[in-house]
C-alpha cells in the first residue's frame, strides 16, 4: 500500500509518501516539503505565534491534496519539539485539525528517540550489534542505545541546531565569545546526561542522521548526495573539530557556498557542528556513519509493523 506522513518540524514540514509491503523496503514515491521555520514563529511567552498557526494549517491543507494526488491510503502526522514545548501547542494542533481534518500526534523526546533508533537499526541491520545512534535535530538532540529494535537507552537534549543558534549564538557571524559560551553550554547539558550511556558500555556501531549530520559531513569530504542513498559516508571528528573555527568566522552567506550546505540551513551550519563535535567527543566517538532513515521512516515502520 501507499502510506504517506507528515513531519511538523522544527524547521521544515515534510510529506513523504513511500510504496510499503510487509518484509520489504519502504521505496519512497514522493516528498513534498515547505521551510515554516516554527521555531522562529516563537513569542517571547514561548507560544506559536498566529503566523506560523496559520501556515503549518495551510500546508497540511496542500499535503492532503498531495497525498491524494499520489494515492495515499493511509496518511499519518506528527509534531515534534516546536509544537511539543509551546505552551499552546495544544490549541495549534486543534486549529490545523478544524481548518484541515488532521490530528497531528505529538511525539515525546523519547519517541523520537526510540523511533529514529528503528529506522537505524533496520538499515543497518543485527550485524551491527549494539547500535549507538545520534540525530540533531531543530529542536533537540536525541541519543539511543541497544543490541534490539528497541533501544535500551534513549535521550532527547533541547540542543537542536536551531535552538542553539537562536538561544546562543545570535550575529552573523556570532563573536568568539558567544561561540565559546556556546560550547560550553552544548557540553554540560550532554555530560549531565552521559551516565547511562557510560555505564552501557561502548557500541559496536555508532550512526548518525538527520540533514544537520548530513552537510557536516559533506563539508568534511563525505560523497555528495548525487550519488545516491547507499554511498557509504561518514563524519570525522578531527575533520570537523577542524573546520569549525573556519566556519564560525563565515556569515550565513558564506556558509551557504560550502558543498551540501543550502542557504536556510546555512546560519544553523556552527551550532549543528558544536552539537556534533560535543556528542562524539564526549562519547568517545572518532568516527559515525552516516545514516539516510531517520524518524519519518521510523514511524512507517512501526505502522507496518503494526499492519503485520
Amino acid at each position: 500500500m501507499r502510506l504517506g506522513v507528515i513531519d511538523v518540524g522544527s524547521n521544515t514540514v515534510h510529506l513523504l509518501v513511500v510504496d510499503a509491503h510487509t518484509g520489504a523496503q519502504p521505496l519512497p514515491a514522493s516528498s513534498h516539503k515547505r521551510e515554516l521555520r516554527l521555531s522562529e514563529h516563537v513569542t517571547d511567552a514561548g507560544d506559536i505565534d498566529d503566523s506560523g498557526r496559520d501556515q503549518l494549517a495551510e500546508f497540511v491543507a496542500e499535503c492532503l491534496t498531495v497525498a491524494e494526488d499520489q494515492g495515499v491510503e493511509d496518511l499519518m502526522g506528527f509534531v515534534t519539539s516546536a509544537i511539543r514545548e509551546a505552551p499552546n501547542g495544544d490549541d495549534v494542533l486543534a486549529h490545523v485539525k478544524d481548518r484541515t481534518g488532521v490530528l497531528l500526534e505529538v511525539l515525546s523526546g523519547e519517541d523520537e528517540a526510540r523511533l529514529t533508533f528503528l529506522a537505524a537499526r533496520r538499515w543497518v541491520g543485527w550485524s551491527a550489534g549494539t547500535l549507538l545512534v545520534a540525530d540533531i535535530g531543530g529542536g533537540s538532540l536525541e541519543l539511543a542505545q541497544g543490541m534490539d529494535e528497541d533501544p535500551d537507552i534513549s535521550i532527547s537534549l533541547p540542543l537542536g541546531a536551531g535552538r542553539v543558534t537562536r538561544d546562543h549564538l545570535a550575529g552573523d557571524p556570532p563573536g568568539e565569545a558567544a561561540v565559546r559560551a556556546a560550547r560550553k553550554h552544548v557540553r554540560a547539558t550532554i555530560a549531565r546526561q552521559l551516565r547511562p550511556l557510560a555505564k552501557a558500555g561502548a557500541p559496536d556501531r555508532v550512526v548518525g542522521t538527520s540533514k544537520t549530520m548530513r552537510s557536516l559531513a559533506r563539508i568534511t569530504g563525505a560523497a555528495p548526495s548525487s550519488e545516491g542513498m547507499y554511498a557509504v559516508r561518514h563524519l570525522e571528528r578531527a575533520a570537523l573539530d577542524d573546520i569549525l573555527p573556519r566556519i564560525a568566522n563565515m556569515t550565513a552567506a558564506q556558509r551557504s557556498s560550502l558543498p551540501g550546505v543550502s542557504a536556510s540551513r546555512a546560519r544553523q551550519l556552527l551550532a549543528g557542528g558544536i552539537v556534533a563535535s560535543a556528542t562524539m567527543d564526549l562519547l568517545g566517538v572518532d568516527r559515525l556513519e552516516l545514516c539516510p532513515w531517520a524518524l519519518r521512516e521510523g514511524i512507517i515502520l512501526r505502522r507496518l509493523d503494526g499492519m503485520h
